[in-house]
Formats: C-alpha cells, sequence, structure tokens
C-alpha cells in the first residue's frame, strides 16, 4: 500500500510567491517576479528555483510556452487556507477546533460588524441536520 504524502505548509517566501500566482491566475518567473512589491528583490534563479519546488509540492503545475514555463496554481487559495487551518488544529490545538476558535476570539478585535457576520454565520450551522 503505498503512503500517503503528508501535505506540507508552504514557507514564508512560496506562500508569496503562491499569492501572487492566485492574485494573477498563472504567470511565468518574470511575472512573478515584476508582481513582487517594491523594494522585494529575489533573484530570477531563486523565483525559478522555488517555483520548482512549488510544482513538486504539487500546489503547482507547469505548460511549456516558448523557452520557458507558465506555472498554474493547481489548489485554490480558499483549499490551502482550509489545509493551513486543518494543521494548525491538528498540531498547535492538539485536534480541538474550539481551541482555535476561543484562542482566535480571545486575541483579536472583531469589529461590530465581524461580531454579527460571525453569529449569522453560527446561526447558519445550528440549522444544519
Amino acid at each position: 500500500m503505498k503512503k500517503q504524502k503528508e501535505e506540507r505548509l508552504l514557507t514564508e517566501t512560496e506562500l508569496e510567491l503562491m499569492t501572487l500566482l492566485w492574485k494573477r491566475g498563472e504567470g511565468s518567473v518574470a511575472d512573478v517576479i515584476a508582481d513582487l512589491p517594491a523594494g522585494r528583490e529575489l533573484a530570477y534563479t531563486s523565483v525559478s528555483t522555488i517555483l520548482r519546488i512549488l510544482e513538486q509540492k504539487e500546489v503547482l503545475t507547469t505548460r511549456k510556452e516558448g523557452r520557458g514555463h507558465v506555472y498554474i496554481p493547481a489548489i485554490t487559495k480558499d483549499e490551502y487556507e482550509s489545509r493551513t487551518v486543518h494543521h494548525m488544529v491538528e498540531r498547535v490545538f492538539d485536534g480541538t477546533p474550539m481551541a482555535l476558535a476561543r484562542q482566535l476570539l480571545q486575541t483579536t478585535h472583531l469589529s461590530k460588524d465581524e461580531l454579527t457576520e460571525l453569529k449569522k454565520m453560527i446561526a447558519q450551522l445550528e440549522k444544519r441536520p
């Protein structure tokens, strides 16, 4: 039986480049470099290496275009957010989602509008069978 590959979280720089590709939809190494914020300098070879690592992690796919490659997100930002929250609940909060929710509510200031939205979400969840 083939062992299931553990889904690893992205490093800070990997996440930075993935965020650019999620916003863009797809792009080459040059596109990603062009989208970096002002003052954020990464060498072409560094970006190229990181994008290849992301392909190995199966969060990007590629297609050949001319002499280069175009990188396409293989997972959505929502899918990655879900994976990250699941990882955090399992590893940091001992598998207890309520512990994460409690910590978030105790350490984060939510506006009145955000609290109203949260109450609506809870009410909808309570209606589920």
